[in-house]
Parts: structure tokens; C-alpha cells; sequence
């Protein structure tokens, strides 16, 4: 009797590096691609709706970036794993997203079998961090011990990725069904708790955290 399929979802905003991922993927026979995702919202609902136990995560993505949709999918699919793929070594990118949940950190230019070894990992309960960024990630971790992310609510992290990537209150307000002055109350929250008092400080910061790429 065959062993039940690893099933997979596929999250990256360029449809050659998901279609890359897949053949690589479903060369292996006891892996499953139940689905794909273009960007971080449609991610975080496309893992409610069909659960799979891996998500192939890219932590730079429009609108809603792969670390904010690891964050959400760890808290709404707790069973679902996420291993994440990024172009950079740059630790702040491997550090917030170890720290929303994601299980493995990989670099797109990893070999084949690597992307295999890391989804058979993840998939197991194990973590997995490419060895070209394992040294940066210890050193990273010996000099952070607190963030000040953690004090914006998941909203205001929204917000914040909204705001650094260019969006007016009128366009955020439109895309999170919110009011103008709700959004314009989240913004000055941020600021505020951030200690930030331009939007240009603010991109800054956004950079600086992996928010933005």
C-alpha cells in the first residue's frame, strides 16, 4: 500500500519559478502539488482551504509579503508547514521569517536535491537552514533578543507593509475594507510605537525588517 502523497502548495509571484518548483517537486513520487499561490493573501487562504502539509513559501511578494502569510498560516493552519525560498542571505530576511513560524529557510539557488531534502525535512517536523546562511543566522541570533515588530498587532503590520511600499490611506483604506480614518489611526499607532516620525523613516525600517524587498 503507497505511503499517503506530501502535498504541497506553491507560493511565489513569478509563475516560471513556480512552474520550476513544481517539476522538481512532483518528480518525486511521494509528493503532491495540491496548489499555487501568486501572492500572500491568496497563499494564506489557499492553505485554509486545502490544508497541505508543506507550503513552499517566497518571502518577498507584492501586497502581502511571505513573511506576514507565514505568520497568518501559522495561526490559522497549525498543521501546515512552511519552508521558505528567498534570494537573500541578509539575515534579517531568514530572522523574521523563522520567527512568524516558517520551519526552513532556503535560497532559490539552491541545488534540486536540496529543495527536495528541505521540503522531506520540513514535512517531518524538522527544520532546515541552507548552509550558506546557517553562520549568519547564529550570529544574527546571538545579537537579537527582542524586536520591536512584535509590538504591532497583525493589522498594523499590514498597514505598515502597505504604507512602505507606497499606498495613500485612500488606496490602504480600499484594499482593507477599512476607513480613511482608520487607516490614517493605524499609522500614527505605528509611528508611535515604532518611534518613527516620517514615512520615509518608515520605508527605512520596512527595508531594514525584510517587509519590503
Amino acid at each position: 500500500m503507497n505511503a499517503k502523497p506530501i502535498r504541497i502548495l506553491l507560493a511565489d509571484d513569478h509563475s516560471m519559478v513556480r512552474q520550476g518548483f513544481r517539476r522538481i517537486l512532483e518528480a518525486q513520487e511521494e509528493f503532491e502539488i495540491a496548489g499555487e499561490a501568486c501572492e500572500g493573501r491568496e497563499a494564506v487562504k489557499l492553505a485554509e482551504q486545502l490544508r497541505p502539509d508543506v507550503v513552499v513559501m517566497d518571502v518577498a511578494m507584492p501586497g502581502l509579503n511571505g513573511i506576514e502569510a507565514t505568520r497568518r498560516i501559522c495561526e490559522s493552519s497549525p498543521r501546515t508547514r512552511v519552508l521558505a525560498l528567498s534570494m537573500h542571505r541578509d539575515s534579517v530576511y531568514v530572522r523574521e521569517i523563522l520567527r512568524a513560524g516558517a520551519r526552513g529557510y532556503l535560497l532559490k539557488d539552491a541545488f534540486d536535491a536540496d529543495l527536495v531534502a528541505a521540503v522531506r525535512a520540513v514535512a517531518r517536523g524538522e527544520g532546515y537552514i541552507a548552509p550558506a546562511v546557517a553562520d549568519c543566522v547564529l550570529a544574527d541570533y546571538r545579537q537579537h533578543v527582542s524586536d520591536p515588530v512584535d509590538l504591532l498587532t497583525p493589522r498594523e503590520r499590514e498597514v505598515l507593509q502597505l504604507i512602505a511600499e507606497g499606498k495613500t490611506n485612500k488606496e490602504i483604506a480600499s484594499l482593507l475594507n477599512l476607513s480613511v480614518y482608520t487607516v490614517d489611526a493605524h499609522r500614527g499607532r505605528i509611528m508611535e510605537k515604532l518611534n518613527l516620525h516620517s514615512t520615509g523613516e518608515l520605508v527605512r525600517f520596512a527595508l531594514r525588517k525584510g517587509i519590503i524587498d
